[in-house]
């Protein structure tokens, strides 16, 4: 199956020049795999390079979520991360730190700095590997420090006095049942400090646990960790390294928006979390520098307002939206946000899209109402046929279909423009269901154990994807006369039921249980 696409390969510029879809290349540009919507995609690239919002307008599965990727994959990588940073003068009022590329990757070398090299804990010195956990110090036999006990001798593998004392908050009310427990089961330490002759000179070194090894770090390190321990905390909500491409359909108005996560102890710096580390970016934020796209947009009904906002401002707070939670006072101002909308409508809810929205959308952008039929010719034949490669090889799945199985597609998009659109000598650009018939064709291929999609496979597919609706014609002449058969069986069972109820003998009862 040919589902990487070779650049160096002859487009064929005819049906009769494939004998299967693995001869037809899929372009690498995702703009070029979108099918009949020559202007939609014109728009896109242009929407892209000048960053444009865009309005896509027509019927489901002709397109809009498609074209919304393939223009966010025709976008620069994104050149900053977000992140929120811990005021210690006001840790409800956290504050927001803007990060380039050359920074975060600075950062990154200066953290790799003090990871420390990991050793063996058959390698560390004796005390430092049975202080950590490691080594029994009566068979010095070296295991995990989560066991507490030797698994070779069954010694208790570490004790330490006093480790109670180690900032547990609750040792005020049950301290001594607690130093109790540590005392008798001993907990190993989390690192040892001492000191090691390297070139003749003496210098402090941090040994620490780091699951089943044990991390080195030498003077030099620790001074950089310092260096890094007196910054503020901060988290990172939204990163360099992410997708350009932001799906929010259908979204509530906190994955959207952002929100800052509940807290019982009310970020208590001992039993709680501190309020910075409880925010939860939006969608909006995540799609900072790349694409938000929405498909049915006036589903959001007056959340739309906020979108506009954003559109507007290019940045939006996030705090606490439930009022009873422990984050509501919560706040994070000018939390940047500065993306591509990209919203998709139908026809008939285009009313439903905010007057002010709209406007922002065609003042910084473009309005497209997309095609649902192209024209019939043999241009747009094998651009049917690319569509079928295409599915094919994104399913990975299905096998590659006969030029036999192409015509049946074009025949059976003909007769779709033709019912559904009206459109004479017209192919149809409704392909989300077109797609769906490649996919069952392709299973009972499979099934059938067939080493290609053949036509055959196409005709018994258009025998079993009919609709519902025509399903139910079928089988009870009509729509409505499958409704009244459903609704008069229905009362009968009903009906039976309760007379069983009432009346122990169902047996007396017409349609009753007898």
């Amino acid at each position: 199956m040919a589902s990487n696409v070779d650049s160096a390969r002859r487009l064929p510029v005819a049906i009769d020049e494939i004998q299967t879809t693995a001869d037809i290349p899929i372009p690498t540009d995702p703009l070029q795999r979108v099918i009949g919507q020559e202007k939609a995609v014109e728009t896109a690239r242009i929407a892209a390079y000048q960053h444009r919002h865009l309005l896509l307008v027509g019927p489901p599965g002709i397109g809009k979520s498609m074209t919304a990727q393939a223009l966010a994959l025709h976008l620069d990588r994104p050149r900053t991360e977000i992140r929120v940073v811990h005021n210690p003068e006001n840790p409800e009022r956290p504050s927001v730190e803007i990060a380039s590329r050359e920074e975060v990757y600075h950062e990154r070398e200066a953290a790799r700095s003090v990871e420390g090299e990991l050793i063996s804990p058959s390698d560390a010195p004796a005390s430092v590997a049975e202080r950590l956990g490691y080594r029994c110090p009566r068979c010095n036999f070296v295991s995990t420090p989560n066991e507490r006990y030797c698994p070779s001798c069954g010694n208790v593998k570490q004790s330490l006095p006093g480790a109670a004392g180690t900032g547990n908050p609750f040792r005020d009310l049950v301290g001594g049942i607690l130093e109790l427990t540590v005392t008798a089961g001993g907990n190993p330490q989390e690192s040892v400090r001492t000191t090691r002759l390297r070139n003749g000179v003496e210098e402090v070194v941090s040994y620490e646990r780091s699951g089943e090894q044990i991390k080195v770090l030498d003077q030099r390190a620790l001074e950089r960790r310092r260096t890094l321990q007196r910054e503020s905390p901060r988290k990172v909500i939204v990163k360099l390294d992410r997708a350009t491409f932001v799906m929010a359909t259908g979204a509530s108005e906190t994955e959207l928006l952002g929100d800052v996560r509940h807290d019982p102890y009310g970020g208590h710096p001992q039993l709680g979390t501190l309020p910075y580390e409880r925010v939860i970016p939006g969608e909006i934020h995540e799609a900072h520098e790349g694409v938000l796209f929405i498909d049915e947009l006036p589903s959001l009904g007056a959340i739309q307002r906020h979108i506009l906002t954003a559109m507007q401002e290019k940045r939006f707070p996030i705090s606490g939206r439930n009022p009873q939670s422990g984050g509501a006072s919560v706040r994070v101002d000018s939390v940047p946000c500065d993306f591509i909308l990209v919203a998709a409508a139908n026809i008939q809810d285009i009313h439903r899209i905010l007057s002010p929205l709209r406007s922002r959308i065609a003042g910084g952008g473009y309005e497209v109402l997309l095609e649902t039929a192209m024209p019939d010719t043999p241009a747009n034949r094998l651009r049917l046929a690319q569509f079928t490669a295409q599915e094919i090889a994104v399913d990975g799945r299905i096998r590659p279909a006969t030029r036999e199985a192409v015509l049946e597609i074009i025949k059976e998009a003909h007769r779709r423009a033709e019912v559904l659109d009206g459109r004479r000598n017209a192919l149809t650009l409704r392909l989300r269901e077109l797609g769906g018939l490649i996919r069952t064709a392709g299973d009972l291929a499979a099934v059938s154990g067939s080493d290609l999609l053949e036509a055959k496979h196409l005709v018994e597919a258009m025998r079993r994807a009919r609709s519902i609706e025509e399903q139910i014609r079928e089988t009870y002449g009509s729509f409505q006369g499958g409704l009244r058969q459903e609704v008069t069986e229905s009362q009968r069972q009903t009906m039976g039921y309760y007379n069983w109820n009432d009346h122990p003998d169902p047996g007396q009862f017409p349609g009753g249980y007898g």
